[in-house]
Parts: structure tokens; C-alpha cells; sequence
């Protein structure tokens, strides 16, 4: 579910503070995302959005979460948005979360 590699090396390149602020963000940015094409799905932007997430989530070890932003993606550039999964999206972003949460202090100090 998170690559604690990819989640360390990242914190390493850019230092604690900016690393904290990098979570922040993501986690708000995404969290204001996926409430959004829940509650009103745009067709014509849910490729780009998710396309968005997914970068996101690959850039702090979010795999799990990327994989399905991935398939959205790719539904939705087939013209199939509205076959694309939003709650099964937004359950692996919190999942996600609560595991990067729980697992962040021991991933970074091994």
C-alpha cells in the first residue's frame, strides 16, 4: 500500500519541513479532490483530476491509492467516467492515510 522507500527518500531530498509541508498539502488537495467528484463528477475533468492524484500519490508512496487513481484514469480517457470507482477511490485514500500515518515515525527512523 505505501512505498516506505519511496517515502523515505523523499523526506531525505527535501528535508523535514519541506517534507511536512509536502504531506499537508497532498492531503488536503486530495481529500478536497475526491469530496468534490463525489459529490459532483465533471466527465470532461475527472481524467485530469485523477491523473493529478495519481501523480501525487506516486510522489509520496501512496501505490495502492496511484494504482486505482490510474484505472479511473484510464476509464475515463476510454469515455467511461462514469465507471470509474469514486468510493472505492476515496476508502483507499483513507486507508492509505490512516497507514501513512500509523507507519511514518518507524519508516523514517529505520
Amino acid at each position: 500500500m505505501i512505498d516506505w522507500s519511496q517515502v523515505k527518500a523523499l523526506h531525505n531530498e527535501i528535508g523535514a519541513q519541506d517534507f511536512d509541508e509536502v504531506v499537508e498539502m497532498f492531503m488536503q488537495e486530495a481529500q478536497e479532490t475526491i469530496a468534490r467528484l463525489r459529490t459532483v463528477p465533471h466527465p470532461e475533468t475527472l481524467e485530469a483530476e485523477l491523473h493529478h492524484l495519481k501523480g501525487s500519490a506516486l510522489n509520496l508512496g501512496f501505490r495502492g491509492f496511484a494504482a486505482l487513481c490510474h484505472a479511473g484514469e484510464a476509464l475515463a480517457a476510454e469515455g467511461m467516467a462514469q465507471q470509474v470507482a469514486l468510493a472505492e477511490i476515496a476508502a483507499q485514500f483513507m486507508h492509505s492515510r490512516r497507514l501513512f500515518d500509523e507507519g511514518l515515525a518507524q519508516a523514517l527512523a529505520a
